[in-house]
């Protein structure tokens, strides 16, 4: 698969100075849109604009919570758990995968709407270039056409919702 660098700056300047982008993206702004590969009356689930690896997508409750121990209670943050383990399951079956990461990133100097992470790890990736290294848009993000998302997009939801059949 073929890289392209990312600007770093001009996200960090995007998130920093921006509006927040789940929000903005949920409320329907065109320069925050997002493939989005399922969603519930709580939560919602799309696929990164900057992938590092195939099916990298994100998960986040609706309402911009921003700190998981005091912002969520213990139900609200189950429910968000189990659609992560969900698309972790649903993105195994769309993409060869050794290993799915999930972390939960941000800050509250940018992109303070409390997300996690869900990234499938193919298979025969050095040990060097897994784990934060497979992660990180430093090393160039993946060239992938909108129709290629939107496919991936289509893939992941279907996978997902024939967990319900399984």
């Amino acid at each position: 698969m073929s890289r392209a660098p990312l600007d770093i700056d001009a996200l960090v300047e995007r998130s920093r100075n921006g509006p927040c982008f789940i929000c903005a993206m949920l409320a329907g702004d065109a320069g925050y849109a997002h493939h989005v590969i399922i969603e519930d009356e709580h939560h919602i689930a799309f696929l990164s604009k900057f992938p590092t690896q195939p099916g990298y997508a994100l998960v986040c409750p609706k309402a911009h919570v921003e700190d998981l121990a005091e912002g969520l209670g213990e139900q609200a943050y189950l429910a968000l758990q189990a659609m992560v383990h969900r698309l972790a399951r649903a993105l195994k079956r769309t993409f060869p995968t050794e290993r799915v990461y999930v972390l939960s990133l941000g800050s509250q100097a940018g992109n303070s709407h409390l997300h996690f992470h869900v990234v499938p790890l193919p298979p025969g990736v050095p040990y060097a270039q897994q784990q934060y290294h497979a992660l990180m848009a430093e090393h160039g993000v993946l060239r992938q056409g909108e129709d290629e998302m939107a496919a991936q997009a289509r893939r992941i939801a279907e996978a997902y919702a024939a967990l319900d059949q399984a």
